[in-house]
Order: C-alpha cells, then structure tokens, then sequence
C-alpha cells in the first residue's frame, strides 16, 4: 500500500496538451502572417523565425509528454491514448513548419488566392483542435463530452473544406499554369497545407475515441 501512494500518479498531461495545443495556434498565426506579408522579405524572414520558435516549443512539450509516460504509474487516460494524442498533434506543428521550409526552399515568389484559403482554414483548424484539447480535461461531465465532440465535428468540416479547396487548386494549377516548375512548387505547398487538416482530423478522432472510452 505504502509502495503505490509512492508511485508517481497522473502526472500533468492535460496542461501539456493544452501548452503544445497554444504552439500549435501560434505556428499556425505565424504561417499566416508570412503568407499575408510574403512580398516583404524582411516579414517573410520574421515570420519564418516564429514558425520554427513555435515548432521548437511544440517539440519540447511533446519531449516531456513521452518523458512522463515513462515515469507517471498511473494516467489520467489511456497510455496509447496520450501517445498517439501528443505525437499526432506534433506532426500538426511540423507541418506548418515544412509548409513555411517549402516555400523558402523552392522559392515560391507569390502567394495564390489558394494558398491564403487553405491557410485560413488550417488556422480555425488549429484553433478549433485548441478547443477541443481544452475540454479533455473535463470529460467525465456530460455537457462538456458533447461540447468536445461538437468541436470535433467542425474539425472534420474544415478538413472537408480544405479537400474540396484543393481538388479545386488542383484543377486550376493543371490547367492554367504553363510554368513547370510553378506547378511542382505550388503542388508542394497545397498538398502540405491541406495535410494539416488531415492531421488536425486525426487528433480530433483520437480525442473523440477518448471521449467515448471515458466520458
């Protein structure tokens, strides 16, 4: 008896979450900054900074997570559930930072009308994942269960939205752009930005499987 009061209990894990859940919204802020400043290059560079500094603070939250589910005993919700939580929510922040590498790598010289949607709605993605992740939390009330899987739901939207953005993207790139290269470089940054919403999707189901296994 005495050995299990000594045995490190629950640990932080849904601060952590929702620390690495405010890296995520910020990356997804500083991205959107760069692409609506991206004729200045003194911004683009700023904002390209912040992406990383972000990214960097996602990895370290991300570091800590793995960290206690080795030394915490008992968690507040399944081991594989936090795993999977916090890993799928760092490839959120990764990649943001690899659109953001992109586009500096392959030189992209302007910003489309798609890429500014597809960034919109990778930023409500991030900031609705944000209000699902604080609700983990509280699960175990009725109302609050509801309201995360509610948000869960619009996460899904937005990913359905940003699919049917780039199919369209797509489309146009294919058939309007003569420029080689452009349609290689562009293609890159659409597949990468609609993946975010793929990836904010999947954090969502995984916290919607939490939900009904604990709620």
């Amino acid at each position: 008896m005495i050995f299990g009061k000594l045995l490190p209990r629950e640990g932080n894990f849904f601060e952590l979450f929702n620390q690495h859940a405010n890296h995520i919204v910020a990356a997804a802020h500083a991205f959107a900054r760069l692409v609506h400043h991206y004729n200045d290059p003194q911004l683009r560079e700023k904002y390209n900074v912040e992406v990383d500094t972000a990214e960097s603070a996602a990895d370290q939250v991300t570091r800590e997570v793995n960290r206690l589910l080795h030394t915490t005993f008992i968690t507040p919700i399944d081991r594989e559930q936090i795993h999977s939580l916090i890993n799928t929510m760092d490839d959120v922040a990764d990649l943001m930072q690899d659109a953001a590498e992109t586009m500096a790598l392959y030189d992209v010289r302007r910003m489309t009308d798609e890429i500014v949607r597809l960034t919109d709605l990778c930023v409500k993605s991030c900031e609705r994942l944000k209000d699902a992740v604080a609700l983990l939390d509280d699960i175990g009330d009725a109302k609050t269960a509801a309201a995360a899987l509610k948000t869960c739901e619009e996460i899904d939207q937005l990913e359905s939205d940003a699919d049917r953005v780039m199919r369209s993207a797509m489309s146009k790139l294919f058939r309007d752009e003569p420029d080689v290269r452009e349609v290689i470089k562009l293609k890159a940054i659409y597949e990468l930005l609609e993946t975010v919403t793929d990836k904010c999707e999947d954090v969502a189901k995984l916290i919607e499987g939490v939900i009904l296994e604990n709620s």
